[in-house]
């Protein structure tokens, strides 16, 4: 059944006011009251499973400013595009632990910027264990949405994903359903091996708005479903007791036009749940940056727009999930 209000998920933590993935962006979306967080999930030379957005680091490390690392910067094809940079498969965790994190986009975000080179670069296991220990801090449930990241690009490097996550959330007691886990990835067939795996969570399929899977697109070229096409009615049907729900980019919904004025809601929603399925939307920000231009105010790139305007249609079509990067604001507004 749908939810009467949405979860509430720290994306990357609170990366509105830290920067993403470090603790103390993870302590803030604790702090505010979110549902659950989201760690994203790539893996260093040696196997660990890294909290990072992408495996190329440059962007939210100081990496790129480390005269130690500077003969790790190099070139590299990840799902079909051509990266320079510096990337965590080329680190052991070791090396890896040495980094500290950098707000991704400092002219948007100065404040979160201000915490620069502050903190650690996390573990899965760290964000794991830091829920579980928040949970029981604040006397609530606080969940983990697990995203992996790329698991057909570090197959062709010798690593199975699945088997890393596996035997990290078995060691972490995290795996028996006993705490409350979602894993979710835009490619389907690494969902299915952790079901096959008989690790209990919600698995959720990602969608963006335009493109392809790459896992698909390496299996069956461009036979392969887009991720529009899995969005309609028959490509909701085939996930029909495969996945708990799809994640979907906030466009799908808002539909705007070429102009940025809003059309939507669409289908999307009512369609899923008429067919069982669960949807998330991503990702609900309050700068006029990331809001459709129908919401955007006469301000510059990071000032608020009408933010609640555009939430308001996505709360309205009754979505069961929003990823936020301001907890603060996403519990206040969702949960009212």
């Amino acid at each position: 059944m749908p939810r009467r209000t949405p979860l509430v998920i720290g994306h990357r933590g609170a990366p509105g006011y830290r920067p993403e993935h470090s603790a103390s962006s993870y302590d803030l979306a604790f702090e505010m009251g979110v549902d659950a967080v989201e760690p994203d999930v790539v893996v260093s030379k040696d196997g660990v499973l890294v909290v990072r957005h992408e495996n190329e680091i440059s962007g939210t490390t100081d990496a790129a400013d480390r005269p130690e690392f500077a003969d790790r910067r190099t070139t590299k094809t990840i799902d079909g595009a051509e990266l320079t940079g510096w990337f965590t498969e080329d680190f052991t965790w070791d090396e890896l632990s040495t980094l500290r994190c950098r707000e991704r986009l400092p002219d948007i975000r100065p404040v979160s910027a201000s915490f620069d080179d502050q903190q650690p670069v996390l573990r899965l296991r760290d964000v794991l264990d830091a829920a579980r220990e928040a949970s029981l801090e604040r006397g609530r449930e606080i969940g983990v949405v697990l995203e992996v990241k790329h698991a057909t690009y570090f197959a062709t490097l010798g690593w199975d994903i699945a088997e890393l996550i596996d035997a990290e959330l078995r060691d972490a007691g995290w795996a028996a359903g006993a705490l409350p886990l979602t894993i979710e990835s835009f490619e389907s067939s690494v969902l299915y091996a952790l079901q096959e795996r008989g690790i209990r969570a919600t698995y959720i399929y990602l969608l963006e708005a335009t493109g392809r899977p790459f896992d698909q697109l390496s299996a069956h070229g461009k036979a392969a479903l887009t991720y529009r096409q899995t969005a309609a009615p028959a490509g909701l049907d085939a996930l029909v007791g495969r996945v708990d729900g799809i994640s979907v980019s906030k466009r799908m919904i808002l539909a705007p036009d070429k102009l940025g004025r809003l059309t939507g809601p669409s289908s999307l929603v009512a369609d899923a749940h008429e067919r069982g399925l669960r949807v998330y939307t991503w990702t609900c920000r309050p700068e006029n940056t990331f809001l459709i231009g129908q919401f955007r105010s006469r301000g510059a790139a990071g000032a608020f727009g009408d933010w609640a305007g555009e939430w308001a249609v996505i709360r309205d079509a009754g979505v069961d999930g929003v990823f936020v990067d301001h907890p603060d604001l996403g519990v206040e507004f969702f949960r009212a």
